[in-house]
C-alpha cells in the first residue's frame, strides 16, 4: 500500500511512526513533513491547505489511504473532494465537520439533546457579548467559535477580562475569522480529561483516555497553547465512570449526529470536564489526531493502525481486534522560548541524537528542519519524547531523563507533566 499522510508536527511524526509498523505498507509519503519524519517517508512539498495539489499527487502516486493531520485540510473539504474522485481518506466530510470547525454548533447540538455540557451564549456583536456577560457574571470561559490550533480560548476570572476577550476576538480578530463569533461559557470546576475514540458509521468502536497540558508553563500558568504534554490512559477514570461517559455521551452524541444526518466513521476526541458532583460535560470535539494527545495514544494501541482505518472505511468491523497496552504513556513538548506567542527560529539544534530512542520510549520531531547542514528549530512546538512505563511516574522519569540531552537557544518544556 502507498499512504499519504498531511501535515508536518509531532502528531504527524507519531502518525508516520505507527503506519510504518504496518506489513500492510509499502510506501510513505508526507506533505510536509520535517527532518524526523523524512527518516520514515518521502517529503512532498505540498501544504495542507492545497487540496487539489494534494489530490493530483494522491491520484498521480495511486495513493491507497490518505490520513490527515492538521484541520486546515478538513475545512478546506479535503474529505469531500478525495471522495468524489474515488480516493480512501480519514476523516469527516465538511457537514460532519461543523462538530469541530464550530463550537456554537456543537453547543446547540449538545443542548438539542440534551448532552452534558456548560451553559454558553454565542455572539457575533460585541455590545450583545458584553450584555450578556453583565447579566451571567464571571468567572467565564471565552472561545472562539472557529478553528484556531487549540489557542482561541481565555479564562475570564471577572467582567472586565471577559470582555477585553471578547473585544480582542471580535473587533481586533487576533485568531482571524476564527473570532468573528465568540461562545461564551459557564466556566466549570473540575477535572480536564480526553477520550480518543475508533468510530464506525457512528458506533463506538473502542475507546481509551488521556489528559492533556495546554497552558504554557508549570503549575498550568501562562497562555493556552497546542499542548505542552499528555500522558494516557488518566489515571482519574476507573471502569465505572468510562461506563457513565459512554452512556451519558458518547451514546447521545451519536444519536444526535444520526438524527442531523452527520453519519461518521474514523477517529474522535471527546473532550470532557468532570465537574464537582461528578458529572462528566462535554467542552469540544476533534473529528481527527490530536496533537499531543495523538503521541500517547498510538503508543498504546496494540494493533495495525492501517488494519483499523481500512476496516472502518471499507465497512469492514467485524474482525478487527483494537486493544490498548495497559501501561502508561506520557510525553513532554520542547518549544520554543515565548511560545505560543512571539517566538524566534532558525536555532541550531544539538542532542536529538543522544536520545536513547527504543519500542517504549520515541523522539517525535514536530518544528524542526536542516538548514545548511544543521538540525534547527522552525516552529513553535520543536519536538516531543514519549515513555511509556508500568506507572505514570516510571514513563515520566524516563522521558525527563532523555529530555535534558537536547539544547537550543531558547528551549523551554514544562517540569510538571505527569504530577
Amino acid at each position: 500500500m502507498r499512504i499519504l499522510v498531511l501535515g508536518r508536527g509531532g502528531r504527524e511524526h507519531a502518525i508516520v511512526w505507527k503506519v510504518s509498523r504496518s506489513p500492510l505498507v509499502k510506501k510513505i509519503y508526507c506533505a510536509t513533513g520535517n527532518s524526523g519524519i523524512a527518516e520514515l517517508a518521502e517529503l512532498v512539498d505540498i501544504k495542507a491547505e492545497d487540496i487539489n495539489g494534494l489530490l493530483k499527487f494522491a491520484e498521480q502516486k495511486k495513493i491507497d489511504l490518505t490520513l490527515v493531520g492538521p484541520e486546515v485540510s478538513l475545512t478546506e473539504g479535503i474529505v469531500d473532494l478525495f471522495h468524489e474522485h474515488g480516493l480512501k481518506i480519514l476523516g469527516p466530510t465538511k457537514n460532519v465537520a461543523r462538530l469541530e470547525g464550530s463550537k456554537a454548533f456543537a453547543k446547540r447540538l449538545m443542548m438539542k439533546y440534551d448532552i452534558p455540557t456548560a451553559r454558553f451564549g454565542a455572539f457575533s456583536d460585541e455590545q450583545e457579548a458584553f450584555k450578556y456577560i453583565e447579566k451571567v457574571g464571571a468567572p467565564l470561559v471565552v472561545r472562539a467559535d472557529g478553528l484556531s490550533a487549540g489557542k482561541g480560548i481565555i479564562i475570564a476570572k471577572d467582567e472586565i477580562t471577559a470582555k477585553l476577550a471578547v473585544n480582542v476576538m471580535i473587533k481586533d480578530r487576533i485568531f482571524g475569522d476564527a473570532g468573528r463569533t465568540v461562545v461564551l461559557e459557564e466556566y466549570l470546576m473540575g477535572q480536564e480529561i480526553s477520550c480518543f475514540l475508533f468510530i464506525h458509521k457512528n458506533k463506538v468502536l473502542s475507546f481509551t483516555t488521556c489528559e492533556d497540558y495546554k497552558r504554557a508553563y508549570d503549575g498550568n500558568r501562562g497562555p493556552n497553547t497546542g499542548g505542552m504534554g499528555a500522558f494516557s490512559p488518566s489515571n482519574k477514570v476507573d471502569a465505572a465512570l468510562e461506563k457513565k461517559i459512554e452512556k451519558e455521551i458518547f451514546k447521545p452524541v451519536i444519536t444526535a449526529m444520526k438524527k442531523e444526518g452527520m453519519e461518521y466513521s474514523g477517529v474522535m476526541f471527546v473532550s470532557l470536564i468532570l465537574s464537582e458532583d461528578g458529572t462528566p460535560k462535554v467542552t469540544e470535539f476533534n473529528l481527527r489526531f490530536n496533537d499531543p494527545l495523538t503521541q500517547v495514544v498510538l503508543p498504546r494501541l496494540n494493533a495495525d493502525l492501517v488494519e483499523v482505518v481500512l476496516g472502518i472505511l471499507n465497512d469492514d468491523t467485524k474482525k478487527l481486534k483494537i486493544e490498548w497496552d495497559k501501561r502508561s504513556c506520557l510525553n513532554v513538548v520542547g518549544v520554543s522560548e515565548g511560545y505560543p506567542l512571539k517566538y524566534s527560529t532558525g536555532h541550531v539544534i544539538t542532542g536529538l541524537d543522544k536520545v536513547s530512542c527504543s519500542p517504549d520510549l520515541h523522539l517525535f520531531h514536530a518544528g524542526t528542519k536542516n538548514h545548511n547542514g544543521n538540525l534547527v528549530t522552525g516552529g513553535g512546538r520543536v519536538f516531543d519524547i514519549t515513555s511509556i512505563g508500568k506507572s505514570i511516574e516510571e514513563a515520566r522519569k524516563k522521558v525527563y531523563e532523555e529530555i535534558k540531552k537536547v539544547c537550543y537557544s531558547g528551549i523551554h518544556y514544562r517540569k510538571d507533566i505527569g504530577i
